[in-house]
């Protein structure tokens, strides 16, 4: 079993990055359905993302930063409401900037992992019923037939929907959710309209851009039993990401994003001890969590390769955002040592970012001056890149 980490622990060609949203990072997105949100007058968003941390213009910067310390992908979004701020009206200009993105990345050796959604509609589509409105499958496509430009700049993988299960949960959301208190059940008619749209999404991407490895990204946390709840895992897995794993059959790879685990008690309420430790969103301090995702992934995908597309730690101590991260990456490669098929890890995030309310959680292996914008690389930025496994696969 693997207890130290070097650019050997995993296989060369395992692609080896870091993540970031488009909303939490761009700013300034005035036309999505998010900013309308946090910008009324009572508004229940806690903080504004504003000009958040300005990634819109400073982007090759931020490529330059990932590059510079060995990563070799990048996982950005791209934003729905600047490519299509009104109703069948496409912005050009804004095409054209998310293809520069593209190239800038590939002319640095990083290769693009590109977003489609994460969390964030256009106000116009939001307002006409957003997921549950009849046309939603088709009005997304408009927009994915959009982005051909940006697709055919070199794009290899696209994620069509950040989380998916998460966007189900937000219509049962009544407050701020607490992994540590229970996931909710996100809702069904959200839940199958996800599914719809990925499915037409992958079609769509086949038959137009054939070469594209197309999956999505799902929320999925260790979830653990107590003694004796151990026969109502399935039940209390499966409405809440399990059934996301199992739409992705046909895909060329599934994502998984794993923070924290939830023990699951006899009640099917998932609890965490009060004396445990939390990290800033006050989650568990738990690193081997990823390793239990991934496995459980496995079990629902069968040989569907994984790649972690999120996981890391809020957390002001960047020398503890190290250990999390080491334990998290040998819970992985243990897992890979028992077959369970991994083929690359995205750290989230790659910059201190504004966390869809709030600004205190610090998730970044890069901090952000929210005045200046200046950059300033932590340590885990440099450690982290250190681990990129070098050449190609044999």
């Amino acid at each position: 079993m693997t207890t130290e980490l070097s650019s050997t622990t995993f296989p060369a060609g395992f692609l080896w990055g870091a993540a970031i949203g488009s909303h939490q990072s761009e700013g300034n997105n005035v036309a999505s359905d998010w900013w309308a949100r946090e910008n009324a007058p009572d508004s229940p968003v806690a903080e504004r993302a504003g000009d958040a941390i300005d990634s819109y213009h400073r982007w090759r910067e931020d490529l330059q930063l990932a590059a510079s310390a060995g990563l070799t992908d990048y996982r950005f979004g791209i934003e729905w409401s600047r490519i299509e701020p009104a109703d069948g009206h496409i912005s050009l200009a804004e095409v054209a900037h998310y293809r520069r993105i593209v190239e800038g990345a590939i002319e640095l050796g990083l290769r693009p992992l590109v977003t489609l959604h994460h969390f964030t509609n256009p106000l116009w589509f939001t307002m006409g019923g957003g997921w549950l409105r009849p046309d939603a499958v088709e009005r997304f496509l408009r927009y994915v037939d959009a982005l051909a430009p940006v697709l055919d700049a070199g794009v290899e993988r696209v994620e069509t929907i950040n989380e998916p299960n998460v966007v189900a949960v937000f219509p049962v959301l009544t407050g701020a959710t607490d992994l540590a208190k229970g996931f909710p059940i996100p809702d069904r008619a959200t839940t199958d309209a996800m599914i719809a749209v990925h499915q037409a999404t992958r079609a769509r991407l086949k038959q137009n851009h054939p070469n594209l490895l197309v999956g999505w990204g799902v929320s999925v946390q260790d979830y653990q039993p107590e003694p004796g709840a151990e026969g109502i895992l399935d039940e209390y897995c499966y409405p809440r990401d399990e059934i996301f794993l199992e739409a992705a059959k046909g895909d060329d790879w599934i994502g998984v994003q794993t923070y924290t685990r939830a023990r699951i008690g006899t009640d099917g309420v998932a609890f965490v001890a009060d004396d445990i430790e939390r990290t800033l969103t006050g989650w568990e301090f738990y690193p081997p969590a990823l390793g239990g995702a991934v496995r459980r992934v496995a079990r629902v995908v069968g040989d569907l390769p994984i790649l972690v597309t999120e996981n890391g730690v809020g957390i002001a101590d960047d020398a503890r955002r190290i250990e999390y991260t080491t334990g998290a990456l040998l819970s992985l490669r243990a897992a890979m040592d028992d077959d369970v098929d991994v083929r690359g890890y995205f750290h989230w995030s790659m910059l201190d970012n504004w966390e869809w309310g709030h600004w205190g959680p610090t998730f970044g292996l890069v901090a952000v001056n929210r005045e200046t914008f200046e950059r300033t690389p932590k340590p885990s930025l440099a450690w982290l890149g250190s681990l990129a496994p070098r050449g190609v696969p044999g």
